[in-house]
């Protein structure tokens, strides 16, 4: 009797299995990709990297998709994937898929069940202590940091300034680093002075060999991973990453038991942090985070808050380089709110930087940091077209694809005009989503903004930025040449020439 029972389990089992393989395979012919499907390995030689034109695999699928309606499918060795480059499409599945995509797991190895990447029943009540945190009251106290910190930031910048070509990648992605871990941390690095810190090193390493995995098939499965050297490098690393927020972690719990309650300073007389904001949300709710926990948000908030704000706000040092008469406006839109003084930036200042506020948004557009995502579907979804997708598909949502669809954005996607932002509302809400959108979207999308906008300004106070002295005027007009690890990032690793601002 057993073994009959056994036999009906594996017969209904492999019937199932058929059936949803047979549903997947009708999705695809009806969304299939204008590419050879090879056998065992599928689309997958599609997911190559920048050959040094600039061609990316986002990019390349985008356009299909693009072509294609919006929406195209790819068997990525046996798992069926949507590309989906329409904001109706992605609208609807941004609501009805929230647990997020597969490859997804692999940074989870370094943050844990940190709540942007988390499963939805780990995610929902972490989003409850978090989203209070991020009010905007809370986050206009963080503007004397970012002010600060890019100060010094401009102070460095001006051994650079009439001289030879320099990437700015350095200097933005050290400001941003201090800043958030300032913001977060309550500790000044100081890596824009020092960026030897053992704390930056580590956590240079281990995002770079987190994005070489992500579009690395052979080293999904964990076990074959751990079997290589290169694991316990990363090992190393991570673990000196957990030990320093750790160390942290457990000086700032020592410091609240001593604090008086409704304090809106620390023990130390400064201005609150994401962690002290966090431990307190955390208090005041049902169940209060543990050590672990908070390790995970913070690694959270410190890994995209670093990364994105230096991405974006670099792309935007380079458009601004080619683009003299858009650089012309903001300069004239700063010397309106500042005049010729040096006084610090306030929080009053940035609703007044509308034209720069402009320009980010252009430059994410162009060149979103965070160029696609991903989602897992695990409940019939029906799209817009009408066709109908099953368990087991995965979706990538191409932000990049939808940031340059002409239904949306007009014949002229792929030109840089800052004032598309100024004139009135979008067609559809999700055209543009560089920090996505609806749900599960990135609490830290005013944080990043407000960061780019005071780095950006306190240095173009001081200074214009030029192109590379090497650049003819055709190569200048031509798009920036990407790659993509973790983060879309330029090929010539954002190279301009500064010179000071006579004002």
């Amino acid at each position: 009797m057993l073994w009959l029972i056994i036999l009906l389990l594996g017969v209904t089992a492999c019937v199932f299995y058929r059936v949803r393989r047979r549903k997947l395979y009708e999705i695809y012919a009806q969304l299939q990709v204008r590419a050879t499907c090879y056998p065992v390995i599928g689309h997958t030689y599609l997911m190559k990297n920048s050959d040094g034109d600039g061609t990316v695999w986002f990019k390349s699928l985008g356009r299909l998709a693009i072509e294609n309606g919006g929406v195209i499918s790819a068997w990525i060795v046996n798992k069926l994937y949507l590309v989906v480059a329409d904001p109706d499409t992605s609208e609807v599945i941004l609501k009805n898929c929230m647990e997020k995509g597969y490859v997804t797991q692999f940074i989870r190895t370094m943050i844990g069940n940190g709540s942007i990447f988390a499963a939805v029943d780990i995610w929902r009540p972490r989003r409850k202590v978090l989203a209070p945190v991020f009010s905007m009251k809370n986050l206009n106290e963080f503007v004397k940091v970012f002010d600060k910190q890019s100060m010094i930031m401009a102070d460095l910048l001006e051994p650079m300034a009439g001289g030879a070509d320099f990437s700015v990648w350095r200097y933005f992605n050290t400001y941003t680093f201090d800043s958030v871990c300032e913001t977060t941390l309550g500790i000044d690095l100081n890596s824009q002075k020092n960026p030897e810190h053992k704390f930056l090193i580590a956590f240079d390493f281990v995002s770079q060999e987190l994005a070489k995995r992500m579009v690395s098939p052979w080293m999904y499965p964990e076990f074959i991973y751990q079997l290589m050297p290169r694991y316990k490098q990363f090992d190393y690393h991570r673990k000196v990453i957990h030990d320093f927020v750790d160390e942290i972690i457990k000086i700032k719990l020592q410091q609240l038991s001593t604090c008086p309650k409704g304090d809106n300073t620390d023990i130390n007389g400064t201005e609150k942090t994401f962690l002290d904001m966090m431990i307190q949300s955390s208090d005041r709710q049902e169940k209060k985070y543990s050590d672990l926990e908070l390790r995970e948000e913070l690694m959270v908030i410190v890994m995209a808050g670093t990364d994105t704000s230096a991405v974006g706000a670099s792309f935007a040092a380079v458009m601004l380089s080619r683009h003299p008469q858009v650089q012309e406006k903001l300069h004239h839109e700063l010397d309106d709110v500042f005049g010729n003084s040096d006084r610090a930036l306030t929080v009053e200042d940035l609703p007044n930087l509308k034209y720069l506020e402009a320009v980010i948004k252009e430059t994410l557009r162009l060149y979103p940091p965070v160029p696609l995502t991903a989602r897992e579907v695990t409940n019939d979804v029906k799209l817009p077209s009408g066709i109908t997708v099953v368990n087991g598909v995965s979706v990538v949502l191409d932000i990049w694809a939808m940031h340059h669809n002409p239904t949306f954005w007009g014949a002229d996607t792929e030109q840089f005009q800052p004032e598309r932002f100024l004139e009135g509302p979008l067609k559809h809400p999700l055209q543009f989503q560089p920090f996505s959108l609806p749900m599960r979207n990135c609490l830290g999308y005013n944080y990043a903004m407000m960061s780019m906008k005071t780095m950006l300004a306190n240095m173009l106070r001081r200074y214009r930025i030029l192109p590379p002295s090497h650049m003819n005027e055709r190569e200048l007009k031509e798009p920036l040449k990407v790659t993509f690890d973790v983060m879309m990032r330029h090929i010539d690793n954002y190279e301009v020439r500064l010179e000071k601002r006579i004002k």
